[in-house]
């Protein structure tokens, strides 16, 4: 264990579990011995060197000492002179983690950090929703259950970008359901009873899964969902399969710039093409359309009139198919 170490990034909980990491690895070195290290954990724009002085000089019982300091970035001169110096000649006894966003603020005492021979551990940034599902997809591997593909874009569409939520309901369904995670169970868990959103309708609609389009229909009815949402997101789908379609083959990653859209979403859209000819779109968006009309007025009844559409839509998918 080195004892000095360098984490930098801002990705709040990779940083976080990189921080973790390196105490870890400090205080099972010395735990051995039954030694517990006492924790001291500052912020460098206001650590003086005489708060360093003092969270670095030992206690009477001479206990191992390990030091946070956070925020780099805002450090002065002489703080970052006196890591540096630790760097180069450590103390028996303390390990000094520091913690830097990255970016060209305290560039300087990143590189003064790293010439002392600090341990630089950096943290990547998850920026697409390509790196999103491969991180629910390794929150899953490391619960002991799997994730297929669609079952993490199913699970980043539903939780969005932010990674503490992303990692808790990566956990969840792996110890709720274990093994093989579909996106039917994600489904299940993050979008409501029994799939009850108007994608979730849609969804099945445009895989010409009758029986299920129906089922789900019924419930999201049963729990007050609006028909027209249903009758938007049937016609969200079917533009997407048709966009999709027209841009030609190729991978979802490069597909996803041209179309100005989520990878997670091509890769969906270029599933259902299977099941799709293109007058059988042009006729299912007609279909839709009809729907639409009917709910803004032109007939009674607004339940019946969607769940027409969801009817011929999936057939119109198990024609084409």
């Amino acid at each position: 264990m080195a004892a000095l170490t360098l984490v930098v990034g801002d990705e709040e909980l990779l940083v976080a579990r990189a921080v973790s990491r390196a105490l870890a690895v400090a205080t099972a070195a010395v735990a051995a011995d039954g030694v517990t290290p006492s924790v001291h954990d500052v912020e460098a724009g206001e650590c003086s060197l005489d708060d360093l002085a003092e969270v670095l000089s030992p206690s009477l019982f001479a206990e191992e000492r390990l030091i946070v300091v956070r925020n780099l970035q805002d450090a002065d001169k002489a703080l970052v002179a006196a890591l540096a110096s630790f760097g180069e000649s450590p103390e028996p006894g303390v390990t000094i983690v520091a913690v830097h966003l990255g970016g060209a603020k305290g560039k300087a005492a990143l590189e003064a950090l790293d010439a002392a021979g600090a341990q630089v551990v950096t943290v990547n940034k998850v920026k697409s929703p390509r790196d999103r599902e491969q991180f629910a997809v390794d929150e899953v591997r490391a619960a002991g259950a799997s994730l297929d593909r669609d079952a993490a874009a199913e699970l980043v569409g539903a939780i969005g970008a932010d990674l503490r939520e992303l990692a808790t309901a990566a956990a969840q369904l792996a110890a709720d359901v274990g093994g093989q995670i579909s996106a039917a169970d994600v489904a299940t868990y993050y979008r409501g009873r029994a799939e009850s959103t108007g994608f979730a309708v849609a969804d099945r609609a445009v895989e010409g899964d009758v029986a299920a389009a129906l089922e789900t229909l019924r419930w999201a009815f049963a729990t007050g969902l609006d028909p027209i949402l249903v009758s938007s997101s049937l016609a969200a789908n079917l533009r997407l399969i048709a966009q999709v379609g027209a841009a030609g083959p190729g991978s979802p990653d490069s597909l996803a710039g041209k179309l100005k859209m989520p990878a997670w979403k091509v890769r969906r859209a270029q599933g259902w093409l299977r099941r799709w000819r293109p007058e059988a779109v042009g006729e299912a968006i007609r279909v839709v359309a009809t729907a639409d009309a009917d709910l803004k007025g032109a007939a009674d009844d607004a339940a019946y009139a969607v769940e027409r559409a969801v009817l011929l839509v999936a057939a119109a998918s198990n024609a084409a198919s």
